[in-house]
């Protein structure tokens, strides 16, 4: 059996940035996408020129500034006011450039990263459903959508800032540093090293302390989204038991450890913050001081002066920035962990390389000595074989546990048996596309969800491109079509989430309705009547045998009434078949399913003068 989902490669530490890199690389540089590269190229080359504007423009300060000094202006350049206003237009061009560039840049591939985030999205949503039920069975609804969320955001933030902001950053600061080495002296580059350095080194400890605070917060966040999410999906449950404040408490629960965390992010924050600035100011004190002096010795211009101030302002405002681009850096690779860390979870039902279409001929349906569990702890299946012939229905009845809608789910393929195999027409389940079985295999399940839209979206589901005539078609035949008329918009009716407005046997028929739209030759009944009252099942049971007429059928009922007409019946109890036959034979055989039947009707018997006992005998049948 294979292993659950689960060991992923990656871990939401940040041991994995790097792979996580890795993974977002492609979206920056997409492979078979020449408008995609053509765009980051030129966005590249904007980039470059507004880098080469930003460096520029202190030399044309301190030109303007020389210009202007009464040592570097003549009489009648004074007067004139030439080479001082081409030098400013000059600099004016270039201030203009640092940004318009930059807007441009953003413009060029804002279209590249939009369709890195859909191309993610999409993966993520196909990445869920590829997963098994066992999975979804242990899923958390609220913390997927959130760990989704933040991680395609993380993704956004690191496509925009690291490639286009933190990596210039640094290639700019390098530039500066050297500048300050070859234009002055070894001093001034010491300075802006040593600012950089200890700005650097602080902002990486400070935050990695904060990274802990950060998760914790996150952990709260997902936590009281999950509760949120739970309590309102089973709102009718709270609501009768009297449980709102019993919810309410739950959530503010979660709601506190999230605001002590919160805290704690803001007051690391703050401390954060406050170094950085005492950090920035040293620097640009030390470096004005050094400059100063310059000046006042007669080895440096006033120009230098302010060519000094402006490039240390020009390094210590991106600093600022740098610090907060890392920590949405740090938080931004823990999202995105988190989500390739679900992305990374392994597919437990795949196709083989190999697989073929299920290609059908008679519909002939085999469990050849099945085993199967859920769990290492619990065997759910022991060795169970039987064969439901083309065009034949089986029934499958049993006490609750005893592996009845595991045999439906196993022909679903929603897992792999752990020994035996399951096939169609001989064809192994597992060597045939689970696209094309489950197309050829159609089921009324007994616990019906349906999509929050409307009823005829819910039921054209079973067969996209049905006409509105097939649709009603269906309906009519499951007995749907008189009540959907009744309600004010009809089969536009919105059904609300899980298809709360409509009742238990309302839905169940939208799901029958479903099934005889999509008209499969395999057919499972999964407890299909069980919502409904014995009027409404008498009024479907002869759609129900109609829909089973010459197709393959699986039943799964716990009323053994609905299933004294199969062909063949079969009693499991612990994961074993116990007995098998038609219904009249064992009832003959007086043992197990003997036993449940007559229990079963007593249970049914209307107290006495109220029916004939041939009504109890002869219950209605589906099949």
């Amino acid at each position: 059996m294979r292993q659950a989902e689960g060991g992923s490669r990656l871990r939401a530490d940040g041991e994995g940035d790097w792979r996580v890199l890795a993974a977002v690389a492609p979206y920056i540089w997409p492979k078979g996408e020449p408008e995609a590269r053509l765009r980051v190229a030129v966005a590249m080359v904007f980039l470059i020129l507004a880098k080469v504007a930003t460096i520029w423009t202190p030399f044309l300060f301190k030109g303007v500034v020389d210009a202007l000094t009464p040592a570097g202006v003549s009489d009648g350049a004074r007067a004139l006011m030439v080479a001082p206003t081409a030098l400013i237009l000059f600099y004016a061009v270039m201030r203009f450039m640092q940004t318009g560039l930059a807007q441009v840049r953003d413009g060029v591939f804002a279209k590249v990263g939009q369709r890195a985030l859909r191309r993610l999205a999409l993966q993520s949503f196909a990445h869920l459903h590829d997963l098994s039920l066992r999975f979804h069975l242990q899923r958390k609804t609220g913390a997927l959508s959130r760990i989704i969320d933040r991680g395609v955001k993380g993704v956004d933030f690191l496509l925009r800032f690291l490639v286009f902001n933190l990596a210039p950053l640094v290639v700019e600061l390098i530039v500066v540093a050297a500048i300050f080495w070859l234009k002055f002296d070894f001093w001034y580059f010491l300075v802006v090293a040593a600012t950089l350095i200890s700005y650097v080194w602080y902002t990486y400890k400070a935050t990695e302390w904060r990274l802990g605070i950060r998760k914790r917060m996150n952990d709260k966040d997902q936590e009281a989204m999950q509760k949120a999410v739970d309590s309102l999906l089973n709102y009718e449950t709270v609501k009768y038991f009297a449980a709102e404040r019993r919810e309410v408490e739950r959530y503010d629960q979660s709601m506190q450890g999230y605001e002590q965390a919160g805290v704690e992010t803001q007051t690391s924050l703050a401390w954060l913050n406050a170094g950085q600035a005492f950090i920035i100011s040293a620097g640009l004190g030390a470096a004005m001081i050094l400059a100063g002096y310059g000046v006042a010795q007669g080895s440096l211009t006033v120009g230098d002066f302010v060519l000094v101030n402006a490039f240390m302002l020009q390094i210590t405002m991106p600093l600022g920035f740098l610090g907060t681009v890392y920590r949405e850096i740090r938080q931004a690779m823990i999202d995105m962990t988190e989500l390739f860390v679900l992305m990374d979870q392994n597919v437990e039902i795949r196709d083989a390389p190999d697989a073929g279409p299920l290609k059908l001929t008679e519909g002939r349906v085999t469990f050849d000595s099945v085993r199967f569990r859920y769990d290492p702890d619990r065997e759910i299946l022991k060795g169970v074989s039987f064969e439901i012939p083309g065009g034949r229905t089986l029934a499958v009845v049993g006490p609750t546990g005893s592996g009845k809608s595991t045999l439906a789910r196993l022909l679903y393929r929603f897992y792999d048996v752990e020994a035996g195999g399951v096939r169609i027409d001989g064809q192994d389940l597992r060597d045939v596309t689970q696209e094309s079985l489950r197309q050829s295999v159609g089921v009324v399940p007994q616990d019906t969800v349906l999509f929050n839209d409307t009823i005829h979206y819910n039921i054209a589901y079973g067969r996209p491109g049905a006409s509105r005539e097939e649709v009603v078609g269906a309906a009519k035949a499951a007995r749907l079509d008189e009540f959907i008329r009744t309600l004010p918009r009809g089969y536009e009716t919105e059904v609300g989430e899980r298809g709360l407005k409509l009742s238990g046997g309302e839905k169940q028929r939208v799901s029958i309705a479903r099934a005889i739209l999509k008209n499969p030759p395999i057919l499972i009944l999964d407890e299909a009547t069980s919502a409904l009252d014995t009027r409404t099942e008498k009024a479907i049971q002869e759609s129900l045998r109609s829909l089973s007429e010459n197709r393959t059928v699986l039943v799964v009922a716990h009323r053994l009434s609905t299933v004294v007409d199969a062909d063949e019946i079969i009693v499991l109890d612990a994961g074993e078949i116990v007995e098998r036959g038609p219904h009249a034979r064992l009832l003959a055989e007086n043992g197990r399913y003997a036993a449940m039947w007559t229990s079963q009707k007593a249970a049914a018997a209307p107290p006495a003068g109220s029916g004939s006992s041939e009504e109890i005998e002869r219950a209605p049948s589906i099949l």
